[in-house]
């Protein structure tokens, strides 16, 4: 079975939906990944938001955003998949749904992100470049990248 996806901006994501994305966030970047911060930066409003559902549960999910809210280019942040179904390579879609969500509602294809530097391979595999030495962000090692 495959992912259903959509995309949606903040205002139209039903309660239901909202209350899923940010458990799923707070599940991977502050229990998984045992990082302190504050995920709700307000930058959720200005995103546009892909969800990937399977079987009725959101299981992937990302921010996008035009230009200059992140980064000066468009970007694509909180990239994640549940842990549950990571054995399906269902992160590689999320990017290629990421970046054509990108393409086909801001018209960009310029792309940067702040990677978390171990996930570099990942994100080179679908066109990033690094464009930044290493830098800690919550005290996790990252990388800006961009794709054009």
């Amino acid at each position: 079975m495959e992912l259903k996806w959509k995309i949606k901006p903040f205002e139209a994501l039903t309660v239901h939906e909202l209350y899923d994305l940010l458990k799923l966030r707070s599940e991977i970047f502050v229990v998984e990944q045992n990082c302190v911060y504050l995920d709700l930066d307000s930058k959720d409003k200005k995103a546009l938001h892909l969800i990937g559902e399977f079987e009725g549960k959101i299981v992937a999910y990302s921010r996008l955003f035009d230009v200059g809210i992140s980064f000066d280019n468009a970007s694509i942040g909180r990239v994640t998949v549940d842990a549950n179904y990571r054995d399906r390579k269902w992160g590689h879609e999320l990017m290629r749904e990421a970046i054509a969500g990108i393409k086909s509602n801001f018209g960009k294809d310029k792309i940067t992100i702040g990677a978390q530097l171990y996930l570099k391979k990942f994100y080179e595999s679908h066109g990033f470049v690094q464009t930044s030495e290493m830098y800690l962000e919550d005290d996790i090692e990252h990388i800006e990248m961009i794709r054009e």
